[in-house]
């Protein structure tokens, strides 16, 4: 059994700091394996009952300590240091010495390739010197770094640059100031040497604002679309939300090894590389997207998690659900908006309510912790930002602005709690949201049951609507939620009017009568997502019918498909024999093709089978291999029968010269929909055309559809592509990862073997997140078979995997298990199996904390 046995952290059991910090003197000087960090602070005590001052501190060597410049003795523990009896104000310097190269936990500073780099959040700035590591402790930084001029040209870190110079011995020295009291998770340096790319945005109060971006030599030019995304996402939030850059300059520095995707750090935010490097030959589409998208959400932090950000660790979705929900909105405006928000859904669907339905449920914002790294989940960032999307829909979009109006003005420069936030949206509308409330403290996926009536004398629709959360693993009992139930109402004939209305359900019951339907109709419910809840209706098939061909709700018409269709999976997996496909998927099938180029991006959404990961939370317990025989099945049974449409089609979605543009966007998304489909007529044939596709393509997108149908199909042309792929990309770390996770997602008999190989290849890193995430990630989140082996040995694969990542990375192993936690939805043979690897997982000596609160549970 595990020696460490951690205990939660409560939300309950929150004090407010007994100290102050008003301002901070930083000086580092920056060596590999001894950096030297003295640390001088002004510190004021709140509290007069608390004599002793308590910092926090990990993996740092002692210098000296000194209070008002005499030399002070201090108590030395695992977690910190403590001084007894402190004056009531007094200047506090502290010298430790710390190795960066040594740092592969990659949280404080650490080394990324040649360059210094830190990640601070949540709890990495006590890895740098003592400290007051809580949110609630802002103070005003000012920072001066010296290093070798040769080896670290650029001296970087928060705010404004006020002198720089040169000492001795090749060393050169730069200062900092941020004029802004920040807490110290958003502190960052970052020193080394890059290409640079410059540009100026001039704000809505004529400000001119330098913009710079940092990437790795040599990589200049794949940096231009995060430039444009940066501006872009300025100029966005002084049009929605009247919020202006408020620093002289602000920086990006992408670097290659990093946990995360993006940290928001004040002025100068560090990216994970893919996340900013992108051109036609080497990035996606969805790579062009999310870099925009991520590049806008670090941007929007600015506000919304800097200047007024988290009073504890607790209230992490007050600045990450409402940050993601204005990125979500920025996306929606640059992009297509039902194509947007499909994805999104998709999200809740597939993670999120996997998360709420398993050992880790928890609020968005949780009521106790052991580890807060576990806490950065999709159902704190994702599910949070549908908590505010709720909230936009409930106010409108007027009245969601005055909210925000008010909590800026109210809050800035404050820590504060996600009340604090809902309260400025009821102050601003006059409205009570004390039912609303629920959805920051209350875990679980809520159902929401649908019955109709519709009386033909009257000309009603009458419906009946209820509501039902499930018990959780941390909450056993539920209440009624404030649920804003979107309605559409669909004549069966598609002709006539279309009825929308949101409906609030509030009660455990609730009907509602709708006059003026004047024919059978059908209903299509939740619409646009309009709350994270399942949805319990019997709908019939002929009504399936009607909201796939006539919803004006795309979300609505994109639902109702992969309904069908999943309905359709799992009536063939429970057939002993042969498996029967039901008549209506050629209908369907039919019908999606005649509209496919109206409406490309919507159609190829449509057109795609539900993932194996949407399947598993469509029911209590799942049959994995009746699932994926039955998808395989269905797959080649549409691409045999619409073979010459899919071909037709392809052939009709050629672009002209690579640019990423909606248009062009979404005819790619279309064709590699439909070039999966014609991989699995497995002739020579088709052999040549998806070659000769290869071989002519002008960009990743479509270089990387041609690899992913010949993974999906298993066909031997895979390995002759791959092999060309690894020759020309070999030397690109981004794309790299691109072909590392093809072959861990190729599910065949001999996959554990493919692994082993791909991690002892000689680019694979262990200490690398990104390259971890492309194999063993793929593996655990993707390769149903792989995985999911009936023998158990994919299950023993991880968990020998985890044992050693573990000691290397943990909040990247604590990631990775995820897979094994959604055990209970198995056969009980496989969840037998799962069990041997977590208890395997429980008695490990050393197991971090980290994994040990998601092994702990999920037991």
């Amino acid at each position: 059994m595990s020696s460490n046995q951690p205990t939660a952290m409560k939300l309950a059991d929150y004090q407010p700091c007994a100290f102050r910090i008003t301002d901070i003197y930083l000086e580092f000087d920056l060596a590999d394996q001894q950096t030297r960090v003295t640390a001088t602070s002004q510190v004021e005590r709140v509290q007069q009952s608390c004599r002793d001052l308590q910092l926090d501190g990990k993996n740092l060597t002692l210098i000296g300590v000194w209070v008002d410049g005499q030399e002070t003795d201090v108590a030395v523990s695992e977690h910190g240091i403590t001084l007894a009896d402190v004056p009531d104000r007094f200047e506090l310097k502290i010298v430790t010495d710390i190795n960066p190269i040594d740092n592969h936990a990659l949280e404080g500073l650490y080394k990324s390739g040649g360059a210094f780099c830190t990640q601070c959040e949540a709890q990495g700035f006590r890895r740098i010197t003592y400290f007051l590591d809580r949110p609630d402790v802002m103070a005003r930084y000012r920072v001066k770094l010296t290093a070798d001029k040769k080896t670290c040209p650029y001296l970087l870190a928060n705010g404004n640059l006020v002198d720089s110079g040169e000492t001795t011995k090749g060393r050169h020295w730069a200062v900092w100031e941020d004029p802004f009291p920040k807490p110290c998770y958003l502190f960052a340096l970052v020193a080394g040497d890059f290409d640079l790319l410059e540009d100026s945005f001039t704000t809505q109060s004529a400000k001119v604002v330098k913009l710079q971006l940092f990437v790795d030599k040599g990589n200049s030019e794949r940096g231009h679309h995060a430039l444009a995304s940066l501006k872009k996402a300025m100029a966005w939030d002084e049009q929605k939300y009247g919020l202006e850059y408020d620093l002289d300059r602000y920086m990006i520095v992408a670097v290659d090894f990093f946990n995360m995707g993006a940290m928001e750090n004040k002025g100068l935010n560090v990216f994970n590389s893919k996340y900013v490097l992108a051109d036609a030959a080497s990035a996606t589409d969805q790579d062009y997207f999310n870099i925009e998208s991520v590049i806008a959400h670090e941007y929007f932090h600015n506000w919304t998690g800097n200047r007024i950000t988290c009073r504890d660790w607790f209230q992490l979705s007050l600045k990450e659900g409402l940050t993601v929900f204005r990125d979500q909105q920025f996306s929606a405006d640059m992009a297509s908006d039902a194509i947007v928000r499909i994805n999104q859904v998709k999200v809740m669907r597939e993670h999120q309510f996997a998360e709420d339905s398993g050992p880790m449920a928890h609020p968005i914002r949780p009521a106790e912790v052991v580890e807060m790294n576990n806490f950065y989940s999709v159902t704190v960032y994702d599910k949070g930002a549908e908590v505010i999307r709720m909230l936009h829909r409930i106010l409108g979009e007027a009245g969601f602005r005055k909210g925000m109006d008010c909590y800026i003005s109210r809050h800035d420069g404050q820590a504060v709690t996600c009340d604090d936030f809902v309260q400025a949206m009821a102050d601003a509308n006059h409205a009570d949201l004390s039912l609303f409330r629920r959805w920051y403290s209350q875990s679980g996926t809520p159902v929401v049951g649908l019955t109709s009536h519709w009386d033909k004398a009257k000309k009603t629709l009458t419906l009946n609507m209820t509501q039902y959360t499930p018990p959780t693993a941390d909450q056993p009992h539920k209440q009624s939620l404030h649920i804003p139930v979107g309605i559409e109402i669909i004549p069966l004939s598609g002709k006539g009017e279309r009825i929308s209305r949101v409906i609030p359900l509030t009660s455990g019951q609730h009907s509602v009568t709708i006059e003026g339907v004047q024919c059978e109709s059908a209903i299509a419910a939740l619409t646009g997502f309009s709350a994270p809840a399942r949805l319990d209706y019997q709908a019939s098939l002929e009504e399936q019918m009607a909201v796939v061909l006539y919803a004006s709700d795309p979300v609505a018409r994109w639902d109702a498909s992969q309904k069908l269709v999943s309905d359709a999976l799992f009536d063939m997996a429970k057939q002993a024999h042969e498996q029967t496909i039901p008549k209506y998927i050629d209908s369907l099938f039919a019908g999606l093709l005649r509209q496919a180029l109206s409406e490309p991006a919507l159609i190829a959404e449509m057109l795609e089978l539900p993932s194996f990961e949407t399947l598993s939370q469509q029911r209590e317990q799942i049959d994995v291999d009746g699932l994926l025989q039955a998808r395989g099945k269905l797959n080649a049974h549409l691409g045999a029968v619409f073979a010459q449409q899919w071909r037709s089609l392809y052939a009709s979605l050629s672009n002209p010269g690579y640019a990423y543009e909606q248009g062009q966007v979404e005819r790619r998304r279309l064709a590699g929909v439909t070039l999966g489909y014609i991989a699995a007529v497995k002739d020579d044939d088709t052999a040549q055309m998806l070659q000769s596709i290869y071989q002519h393509s002008d960009n990743m997108t479509d270089s990387l559809a041609v690899l992913k149908a010949c993974q999906t199909q298993n066909l031997p042309l895979f390995d002759t592509l791959m092999q060309d792929f690894e020759n020309k990309w070999q030397d690109d770390p981004l794309v790299m990862d691109k072909w590392f996770s093809l072959h861990a997602g190729r599910q065949h008999e001999a996959c554990l073997s493919t692994l082993q190989l791909l991690l002892c290849h000689g680019r694979y890193n262990v200490n690398n997140p990104n390259r971890v995430r492309s194999v063993m990630g793929t593996f655990a989140f993707y390769n149903t078979a792989g995985f999911h082996r009936r023998d158990g040995s994919g299950y023993r694969f991880l968990t020998d995997y985890l044992l050693e990542l573990d000691g290397v990375n943990s909040q990247v192993a604590a990631r990775l298990i995820t897979p094994m936690l959604q055990y209970a939805k198995l056969d009980e043979d496989r969840q037998q199996k799962i069990r041997l690897q977590l208890l395997r997982l429980f008695e490990h000596k050393n197991l971090s904390r980290d994994l040990y609160e998601k092994v702990q549970k999920a037991l």
